[in-house]
């Protein structure tokens, strides 16, 4: 290694006779750095998309429970009559019953055959 930092320093090796594989191999160090730089850049840009995702999943799971809790209120009774006393539909006092209707399954059988 004849004066090899002088001749470092003049790049000598670039414009020898074996410059040819030199220049092969920083090309192809070149060409690597560069898929290096591109393949960061595309991993921070999903990055970003996916924490803007996150931040939008977030908003709207919270504006899905406000909503939720919106509509929970406007479908209580108190609410609704409320809102229908205006038109003069007020709530029963009187509270609904049940009414049990009993026939046996071969009468009607009977019946719809006749």
């Amino acid at each position: 290694m004849k004066g090899g930092v002088y001749s470092l320093l003049k790049a000598k090796f670039l414009i020898d006779d074996d410059a040819l594989k030199n220049w092969k191999f920083i090309v192809f160090l070149i060409l690597l750095a560069m898929v290096m730089i591109a393949n960061s850049h595309r991993y921070e840009q999903k990055t970003y998309r996916i924490t803007e995702l996150t931040n939008e999943v977030k908003e709207l799971r919270s504006e899905f429970v406000d909503r939720r809790s919106e509509l929970m209120e406007l479908k209580m009774e108190s609410t609704i009559s409320t809102q229908m006393e205006p038109q003069g539909v007020v709530p029963s006092s009187v509270p609904p019953k049940k009414i049990k209707v009993k026939e046996e399954e071969s009468n009607i059988l009977k019946k719809i055959w006749q």
